[in-house]
């Protein structure tokens, strides 16, 4: 495992570890976000729990580094979905959405063969 796959690892965890603890707390930020785009504020909490879980299997993989590669593959789906579902209604606000994507991307590249 290079010193960059680990470094890129750790932020992606602490990244989706903000960002889902944001949706369990529904903070403003994200509740307004999500009205953009038409996403219920009950359903918040429930987009958390995919970035919680994505976050266990990153920090996993710094001993199985599969797992890592599994999570980050999980997280580009999502945010793959995410930046979807804010053009499907004509948001152009996806910047913070590509960034937790290009990270988990970066995940996923940088892993050891």
């Amino acid at each position: 495992m290079t010193g960059l796959h680990i470094a890129l690892l750790v932020a992606a965890a602490a990244a989706n570890t903000f960002s889902a603890v944001a949706d369990f707390l529904r903070l403003e930020r994200i509740r307004v976000g999500m009205a953009r785009v038409g996403v219920p504020t009950r359903l918040l909490p429930w987009l958390g729990v995919p970035k919680a879980v994505a976050v266990a299997g990153l920090l996993a993989g710094l001993a199985r580094p599969w797992f890592a590669v599994a999570a980050a593959a999980g997280l580009v789906v999502f945010f793959l979905l995410a930046i979807l579902t804010h053009l499907r209604v004509g948001d152009r606000m996806i910047g913070l959405p590509l960034g937790f994507l290009l990270l988990a991307a970066a995940v996923v590249v940088t892993a050891p063969v």
